[in-house]
């Protein structure tokens, strides 16, 4: 595969490391001269360590052959956590450490999850592009608050703070984007 066809969420072999994608930025020559840079951010599925390396267009990496299947979290313990397989119905379980970009917004009954797969060994898990999540704890709602254009913090039910409009109260469900982090709407 040529850098200029990496995508996000795919699985490269550089150098020995097998690295999941999570950005690629395209960054375009200044001079006539200059070729097309590739910058490609992602996380070593070995050693869980992030990955960043910009590539020339016509640079070849390798390609990891992976499934995406979707999963479910069945639970979360001392080991980590343990997924199953909606189709088949195996389970994995992988360390928080290694979901710890994604912990924030998983809960229990989250649909969307899906896994990415090489050789039977679960690599890492995409999450759906908005989750819906509880606020627990936040400041009191402020009438009238809607016209302002002001937030707050607001702790949500899996531990995550994200700025909310003052006239959300605790014990309201609201949709989180999952890449940002910033609060989108009620659910």
């Amino acid at each position: 595969m040529r850098a200029n066809e990496i995508k996000k969420g795919a699985v490269i072999e550089f150098e020995g490391q097998k690295v999941v994608v999570k950005l690629v930025t395209v960054v375009s020559p200044s001079s006539r001269n200059g070729s097309t840079l590739y910058k490609v951010k992602g996380k070593n599925m070995v050693t869980r360590q992030k990955f960043e390396r910009s590539f020339k267009g016509d640079e070849v990496v390798g390609e990891v052959d992976f499934v995406r299947s979707p999963v479910q979290l069945l639970y979360r313990d001392g080991d980590g956590c343990t997924f199953m397989d909606s189709a088949s119905y195996e389970q994995f379980i992988i360390d928080e450490a290694s979901l710890e970009e994604e912990l924030p917004y998983l809960s229990d009954g989250l649909e969307g999850i899906t896994a990415l797969i090489a050789d039977g060994v679960l690599l890492g898990i995409d999450l759906p592009t908005t989750v819906a999540l509880e606020i627990v704890e936040c400041s009191p709602g402020v009438k009238g608050g809607s016209a302002s254009a002001r937030t707050k913090p607001a702790t949500l039910s899996t531990g995550l703070v994200v700025q909310v409009p003052e006239y959300l109260t605790i014990g309201e469900v609201i949709k989180v984007n999952t890449e940002s982090g910033d609060y989108l709407s009620r659910a």
